[in-house]
């Protein structure tokens, strides 16, 4: 069976003057379908960098993203971005939601570019919101609600298209413990509900224990693999009211 997605010799470069420094190093990693997946190593190792060239926000200095056996970059920026927006989800350190649009709006807005109908797309925004806990929410905008709600929005956003994949890259990191693992365990729910796979970089050692395989990027490679028993489906031991940042 083909996987998902596969990284194969994956490469990164960046060049400042004469100095060339080199990030990723002819890097692979095989994503099957449904696969959860923890990306750790220190601060600056490239863990973000990885997950912008598996989602296709940045292009490779060399090797190949396939998916469902495809070359990814051979796509133009267009049919790229289109494709990102149909196939993954994304959610990152900082909520990234626009300011000026409502929480229902902010949801909505992949389905909108993706041109669905409206009706249906408002449906979706609205189911996801209410199992985020949000339903009494929905008019308010980012700077109205606090860093937990406004994860919250990012991750049910991440959802509306049912992507195949989500890449989280630090979806706990700007938040204090006690929302974090809020947040962290509304990610894993509703992704296995939905049954895509999930690649997450942390340094969230709670987060990475939950995941099927832990992977360590040192070195401009992956190494370390920890096979760990399937999680369990989680179970939310209060409200989902949002918590403060």
């Amino acid at each position: 069976m083909t996987p998902l997605v596969e990284a194969v010799r994956l490469d990164k470069r960046y060049v400042d003057g004469p100095t060339v420094v080199r990030v990723l190093e002819e890097l692979d990693l095989t994503v099957g379908a449904g696969d959860r997946i923890a990306i750790v190593g220190d601060s600056g190792v490239g863990k973000s960098t990885l997950l912008h060239l598996l989602g296709g926000l940045d292009r490779p200095s060399g090797g190949h993203v396939l998916f469902d056996g495809d070359d990814i970059f051979t796509r133009t920026d267009a049919e790229l971005a289109a494709f990102r927006n149909r196939t993954l989800g994304f959610v990152f350190q900082f909520h990234h939601l626009l300011g000026d649009f409502t929480a229902l709006e902010n949801v909505m807005l992949p389905g909108l570019i993706a041109r669905q109908p409206v009706a249906a797309v408002r449906a979706r925004a609205l189911t996801l919101l209410e199992r985020v806990g949000l339903q009494e929410r929905l008019v308010h905008r980012p700077a109205e609600l606090s860093g937990g709600e406004q994860q919250r929005v990012a991750v049910a956003r991440a959802l509306s298209l049912r992507p195949r994949l989500i890449l989280a890259d630090e979806p706990t990191g700007n938040l204090d413990p006690t929302t974090g693992e809020e947040v962290q365990e509304l990610l894993l729910e509703l992704n296995h509900e939905q049954g895509s796979a999930l690649v997450v970089a942390t340094h969230n050692p709670r987060l990475a224990a939950a995941m099927g395989r832990t992977l360590r990027l040192a070195h401009g490679r992956l190494g370390d693999d920890r096979q760990a028993p399937p999680a369990a489906p989680l179970t939310r031991r209060g409200s989902a009211g949002g918590g403060a940042s």
